[in-house]
């Protein structure tokens, strides 16, 4: 298990999304053969869920470089830019 301080490679992130990309044709599939309703729907909140992982985790890799970076830099307009960036994309949430 990764402790809080490392972060998931590209790879390993493009591992969980063709889990993921599974996961949907699953959901397709259960659909064409007219599964249960609730068991579909129970299956897109299972994808909707690992989206949202996957999500946080290149949440928080674009925090640990891109955002620390630059902050580390000293350059305050960088750090706005960085800082706008992660409030626009919050937002598209709501």
């Amino acid at each position: 298990m990764k402790t809080a301080e490392q972060v998931v490679t590209h790879e390993e992130t493009l591992n969980r999304l063709s889990r993921i990309a599974g996961q949907v044709q699953g959901v397709r599939k259960m659909v064409e053969e007219k599964k249960y309703c609730i068991d579909i729907v129970t299956q897109i909140q299972a994808v909707r869920s690992a989206l949202r992982s996957v999500e946080m985790q290149i949440l928080k890799k674009h925090m640990h470089h891109c955002v620390s970076d630059a902050f580390a830099s000293g350059s305050q307009k960088e750090a706005d830019e960085k800082m706008d960036e992660l409030l626009s994309v919050m937002k598209k949430q709501y």
